[in-house]
């Protein structure tokens, strides 16, 4: 049974430090205003991350922060949380790092979900995507070799209509990018991050 937190050897808290340094500013009294390429990432992220945007970026961002701070905490998958639970789904797995796709398979197949993959490049996965019905995509947004995710989850959803979730600590290329996914999984995750967004997204799930 996996219940450790998927790691990536990359420094991804790093990311939300800047996230921090950009947007607590708004939780100042009165709030400081920021840039308007700030701004509009502040609510692509709110989007994905399923969050109310009709609201003032302040309460944007205080939610926002909320999820990518608890997210990022390792307590949050203990043993005895509550799993979430979802139908059965056919998810793709497109990871570059084995050590995660290998947990991350397994978390998927202990949930009950079937898996396409892991594949390790955007090339393997687009022609596995022509083979199989695929319910949901689970993409690292910065993939090696041959393609990105990007481009992927371009593909995948304009193509075959199948709904990306991205894998990545990289918050502003998918906030660039939020019209492609229907939700983020912001690296470092554990099991229950990755199961609770399932869940989420499923009812928007052909």
């Amino acid at each position: 049974m996996f219940d450790e937190t998927l790691k990536t050897p990359l420094d991804e808290g790093a990311e939300l430090a800047r996230l921090r340094q950009v947007y607590d500013v708004l939780l100042d009294q009165p709030p400081t205003e920021i840039p308007a390429g700030a701004m509009a990432e502040l609510f692509a992220m709110a989007r994905i991350f399923d969050l109310d945007g009709d609201r003032s970026a302040t309460a944007v961002w205080r939610d926002l922060r909320a999820v990518l701070t608890r997210q990022a905490d390792p307590l949050d998958d203990v043993e005895d949380s509550p799993a979430a639970s979802t139908p059965p789904l056919t998810v793709m797995v497109v990871e570059d790092d084995p050590d995660m796709a290998s947990a991350l398979m397994g978390v998927l197949v202990e949930a009950g979900h079937g898996v396409v993959g892991p594949f390790s490049d955007a090339a393997t996965a687009t022609t596995a995507a022509g083979l199989h019905a695929i319910d949901l995509a689970l993409v690292d947004i910065n993939l090696q070799g041959d393609g990105d995710g990007v481009g992927l989850a371009r593909t995948l959803k304009g193509t075959w209509g199948v709904p990306v979730m991205f894998l990545s600590g990289d918050t502003a290329t998918a906030a660039r990018h939020a019209r492609l996914a229907t939700a983020l999984v912001l690296k470092p995750y554990g099991r229950q991050d990755v199961l609770r967004a399932i869940a989420r997204v499923s009812p928007v799930v052909p």
